[in-house]
């Protein structure tokens, strides 16, 4: 009973919901609009502004660089056509001639310097210029530099001068002007043609249509969800209109059932509950035993299996108290791979890798009893605790550690000490006397192992 009184709400929701939404399409319609075409139209006139303008900058670009590359060209004719007169006139020392020909070469349209430089033995060079008077030198146009040679008889090449040929600015100028009005007009038409085909095309083939969807959408009711929105177009073609209209009508389709499908979807939420709860202390047992299984991998080195520092410093506090507590002994070895870097150096970090494993392989095997923690604390550094272990019984497990990994026969051609890899190993024991902390001890395990190393490695020292 319940269950359909609730049923029976949520359809009184549902049509408050579908008459909710009525009411606001219906407020939209009414509210002041600006005219889509409108905005259209702006944006395409400042499209076709934007668009001009750089089109126009583009074309003119191109164009300047096609006048600079036709100016080059003509210089390089100039050139081809004067050289070999210019060289004999030198050569001949033909005064008259000389002047004549600069002057021919000065007179051609896009020349607007020409400097000619007749190397003189033991003098400065003979220059002969000509330019326009008050003209200023040109920075734009192109300039060409050819040496002049003549054979005087077959086999012999003499340099005789050296002939400079710089464009006229000015008639880059104009050549520009005369292609820049003709880029404009065009580039313009073919804006406003563009522009206007647009916002026709628009008009004509969206506008009308949205116009007719947004009236149906404002008729829309709860009672005449049933009608649907046909749009009057020739066109037989599917596009985005046709999506829209597919669209619409569906949405009135999918309201029309949305009461009978919320009643059904009640009664299997109530049938689903009981197994909701089941699921959700399932999970909840998986979790607790995934959080548990991080928590044990937060504890463990990545690299060698062996026990990180933090599970290290978690035991070893517990361990001092206890043999502070019970009067007990405790020992403590530091262990650290001889020459480890030059291990890196000469045979590579992956290979380091493999020999961290198998040292921490070794420490495994060799403190295998209950109670006893190896641990990874450093690079190539581990610590070993001993509860209950004097340094005695400390030595001669650090012997059997160094006999375990002489008898593994690693390679190591970078020690200086075996043609194997060593361990250096620092031992100590609590002494309730005069320590009042573990890190006391922990310290006096480092300094026998720089013992052990500065009395030569591969050596324990306590």
């Amino acid at each position: 009973m319940r269950a359909s009184r609730k049923s029976g709400s949520e359809a009184a929701e549902a049509a408050s919901a579908v008459n909710a939404a009525a009411e606001a399409v219906k407020a939209a319609a009414e509210a002041p609009t600006r005219s889509l075409g409108r905005r259209l139209v702006l944006g395409t006139v400042a499209f076709s502004i934007v668009f001009t303008l750089a089109a126009v900058a583009v074309r003119t670009w191109s164009a300047w660089k096609g006048n600079l590359t036709a100016m080059t060209a003509e210089l390089a004719l100039i050139d081809k056509v004067f050289q070999r007169t210019l060289a004999k006139a030198i050569w001949e020392m033909d005064r008259d001639e000389l002047q004549s020909h600069v002057d021919s070469v000065s007179h051609v349209s896009p020349v607007g310097r020409v400097e000619l430089r007749i190397p003189r033995p033991g003098r400065p060079p003979e220059i002969i210029e000509r330019h326009e008077e008050g003209e200023p030198a040109s920075t734009l146009a192109p300039s060409l530099k050819r040496q002049l040679t003549y054979s005087p008889y077959a086999g012999s090449t003499e340099l005789v001068g050296e002939l400079t040929l710089q464009g006229d600015e000015r008639v880059l100028w104009a050549r520009l002007r005369s292609e820049l009005a003709g880029i404009i007009v065009t580039q313009v038409i073919q804006s406003v043609l563009l522009a206007g085909l647009i916002m026709w095309l628009f008009n004509r083939m969206v506008t009308v249509h949205v116009q007719r969807i947004a009236r149906h959408l404002n008729a829309v009711t709860p009672a005449n969800l049933d009608e649907l929105l046909k749009l009057e177009r020739r066109t037989a073609s599917r596009d985005e209109l046709t999506l829209l209209e597919g669209g619409v009508n569906q949405l009135q389709g999918k309201l029309a059932e949305y009461l009978e499908r919320q009643r059904l979807d009640e009664r299997d939420l109530a049938a689903h509950r009981d197994r909701l709860a089941e699921l959700v202390d399932e999970k909840t047992a998986e979790l607790r035993a995934a959080n548990a299984r991080l928590e044990d991998l937060s504890r463990i080195d990545p690299l060698t299996g062996l026990a990180n520092r933090r599970h290290f410093d978690e035991v070893k506090d517990a361990e001092f108290r206890r043999a502070q507590r019970l009067s007990q002994p405790l020992s403590v070895l530091l262990c650290d791979v001889d020459y480890f870097k030059r291990y890196n150096d000469t045979y590579g970090h992956a290979q380091g890798d493999q020999c961290l494993k198998h040292v921490a392989d070794v420490l495994k095997h060799t403190f295998a009893r209950a109670g006893e923690l190896t641990a990874r604390i450093g690079g190539e550094e581990f610590a070993v605790l001993l509860p209950g272990v004097d340094a005695a019984g400390a030595r001669s497990a650090a012997e059997r550690l160094l006999a375990a990994m002489k008898a593994q026969a690693l390679p190591h051609s970078g020690s200086e000490v075996a043609p194997h890899v060593t361990l250096s190993i620092g031992v100590a024991e609590f002494d309730p006397q005069t320590m009042d902390r573990f890190e006391t001890l922990l310290h006096h395990a480092d300094k026998a192992l720089y013992r052990a190393k500065d009395q030569g490695r591969n050596q324990l020292a306590g």
